[in-house]
């Protein structure tokens, strides 16, 4: 091929070497790896394309490496892939602003391939270098390339057209205009399905650059004939698109418009369509303005919630609170109560699990909307409801979302509902549910109060810590320091940690190793006198254990605590233990007893002082001066080094 003649002599002078011409080895690397059988290598080679068009030069870039990766677009469509985003930051690399339509071509076939992913990031590619062409580059060489694209024979090249007309159309003159603006307009009428839905995802982005004149004129006609498609797939983009198309409006014009087509798809034969319009319902709602969504959006928000698919329902349920939120202030309250609650009661009983928990993932923030009274009278009934669905994650949303209700009527108003629903999830046979509602035990602690969390709650965060899943029992550990974050180290001594401390003689060995790991959690949160005072003592206890398993994990506590127990004690006691694991019989337990010893003290000096990471010539470790040795400060040696200062031996 043409474009690879130049490659042909750079591949020969690799082979002869003679003439001295080392700038020509990279690109005849590149050569013989895109012509390797292994994609791996054509595809690290391409990774590779700005390092060697540094190499090149931007001359050579432009007038050989560009040609040649033109010619050549054929490859797999991993490969391609790469390529056509690597092209997407090689402006600089080919001489700045001046020279980047010189990346249009490779762009241009790679927009037209079969692969949807490489014609997107080969249009991605192309709407990022559009910025770099000045005005008169755009029409000279971008506009055309829009215009082959738009007019192309295989839809491929049509679809990808439809991405680019925004990022053009505000820098061209008048006269480009009306042509882009034509080219759209026929591909929203094109034959294949494919192009109209391209078409239709990218309608709300052109509207946005065109003048409000040409929206009324040319926009609203493409929209209403979009959301009249015979393809489902196409009427729902249209319905994407209805949202920017509304906010460019003026109010006035939006009910003769837009709202004719917007009920029309919200009554859509197609539950996708209803779905969508579901999805997108506070959107359109903000967009439309309040007196439009008192007038047409609340009966049509009822139907949603009222739709005969569960999938329609779940994502209007999901959009409850915040249309409620955006609704007029002046008769929120009336809409809700009339409207809008009677619907909701009705999806609290829905057959369907997953409207329940989309409606439970929300109905706690109309708590904050409706006031105490309302809620009392007409909430709270319903999340008492919920707490006993049979649902998990019903009853999971919840409690998650508790916060909401707490601050406006209190916890204890659901705390006769909340603990047996707590229990039931506590003790799920699933164990995920387990898992997600101990990460909601902090929040729960929090809200109902160290009196309440002790009489009721205490008792099921211990069992946890036996849990026969090992996630359960991390996470439990977890939850441990996170309550002793929020009720202090004077409730933990009390309660939490003797109750910790006696699992360490438990018959089972996994639950004396959930003893260790729940120290090191505690270590981080309790204060150096509970470690030194109650949890060493049951560590260096633990060093006599039958279980390999547990006496490495001795080890690693003793390396996790050590920063926290004083020097003499570190000597007297930890260091015999360390020394008597390193000589085990389990090649486990020797090994991270052995790193426990020359593992650096980072946290602090003996003193208590801040102290940073050891370097140094010598050994670092938790033993490294004799005991009458001091550690601060550190002096400086005669060749002017600074003379570490270490817990071990030097």
């Amino acid at each position: 091929e043409a474009g690879s003649a130049p490659f042909e002599n750079c591949s020969r002078s690799k082979m002869a070497g003679a003439d001295g011409d080392d700038s020509l080895y990279p690109i005849a690397v590149l050569i013989d790896e895109l012509r390797n059988e292994d994609v791996q290598l054509r595809l690290n080679s391409i990774k590779k394309l700005s390092t060697i068009a540094l190499a090149l030069g931007v001359e050579r870039t432009r007038t050989e490496l560009l040609p040649f990766l033109t010619d050549t677009i054929y490859d797999e469509d991993e490969v391609l892939l790469a390529l056509a985003e690597q092209l997407g930051n090689f402006t600089m690399l080919v001489g700045g602003p001046e020279y980047v339509h010189c990346l249009l071509p490779p762009l241009e076939s790679l927009a037209t391939v079969e692969e949807t992913v490489v014609r997107d990031k080969a249009v991605e590619s192309l709407r990022k270098i559009s910025q770099e062409h000045c005005p008169v580059d755009l029409e000279v060489h971008f506009e055309p390339l829009v215009k082959r694209l738009a007019s192309g024979d295989w839809f491929t090249s049509r679809t990808s057209a439809c991405g680019l007309f925004s990022v053009c159309y505000p820098r061209v003159s008048s006269t480009v205009k009306a042509e882009i603006r034509q080219h759209f307009r026929t591909l929203c009428s094109d034959d294949t399905p494919m192009v109209r839905r391209a078409a239709a995802s990218k309608l709300g982005e052109f509207a946005k650059v065109l003048e409000l004149d040409y929206v009324k004129s040319d926009i609203i006609s493409l929209f209403t004939a979009l959301a009249s498609d015979e393809q489902d797939s196409v009427r729902l983009l249209a319905v994407e698109a209805c949202v920017s198309i509304a906010t460019l409006l003026p109010q006035e014009d939006l009910e003769t418009l837009v709202m004719p087509t917007l009920r029309q798809a919200a009554e859509d034969k197609s539950w996708r369509v209803r779905y969508m319009v579901a999805d997108k319902f506070s959107e359109l709602q903000k967009a439309v303005g309040p007196e439009i969504t008192k007038n047409d959006l609340v009966p049509a928000f009822q139907n949603l919630l009222k739709d005969c698919e569960a999938e329609v329902r779940a994502a209007a349920a999901n959009k409850v609170k915040e249309f409620c939120e955006n609704l007029p202030e002046d008769n929120r309250e009336q809409i809700i109560m009339t409207h809008i609650l009677p619907c909701v009661k009705e999806l609290v009983s829905d057959t369907n699990q997953h409207v329940k928990s989309a409606l439970a993932s929300v109905i706690m923030g109309l708590s904050t909307i409706l006031g105490k009274d309302n809620t009392i009278e007409h909430l709270l009934p319903l999340f008492l409801a919920q707490l006993k669905d049979e649902c998990p994650e019903v009853r999971l949303n919840i409690i998650s979302n508790l916060d909401c209700v707490n601050e406006v009527i209190g916890i204890r108003q659901l705390s006769q509902s909340l603990l047996p629903a707590i229990v039931e999830l506590a003790e799920d046979a699933k164990w995920r549910v387990r898992l997600a509602i101990i990460e909601y035990m902090p929040l729960l602690a929090g809200q109902l109060g160290v009196e309440f969390f002790d009489e009721k709650l205490n008792t099921l965060c211990m069992a946890w810590l036996i849990d026969h899943v090992y996630a359960i029992r991390e996470a439990a550990t977890c939850n441990l320091m996170k309550l002793v974050d929020k009720f202090g180290t004077e409730w933990a001594q009390n309660t939490i940690v003797p109750k910790v401390l006696g699992m360490a003689n438990d018959p089972n060995y996994l639950h004396r190793m959930t003893t260790l790991f729940c120290i090191n959690a505690l270590s981080e949160t309790c204060g150096d006198e509970i470690i030194t005072k109650q949890m060493l003592p049951v560590v260096l206890k633990m060093s006599n254990d039958q279980v390999a398993n547990v006496r490495f994990n001795v080890a690693k506590s003793l390396q996790k605590i050590g920063p926290k127990i004083e020097k003499g004690v570190l000597q007297a006691e930890v260091k015999p233990v360390l020394e008597k694991l390193a000589t085990d019989q389990d090649m486990d337990v020797k090994y991270f007893a052995q790193e426990a010893l020359s593992a650096p003290f980072s946290q602090r000096h003996c003193c208590g002082s801040p102290k940073e990471r050891l370097k140094g010539p010598y050994r670092s470790g938790l033993f490294v001066f004799p005991a009458d040795q001091t550690c601060c400060p550190p002096s400086a040696s005669q060749d002017g080094n600074v003379q570490k200062t270490y817990w071990g031996v030097r």
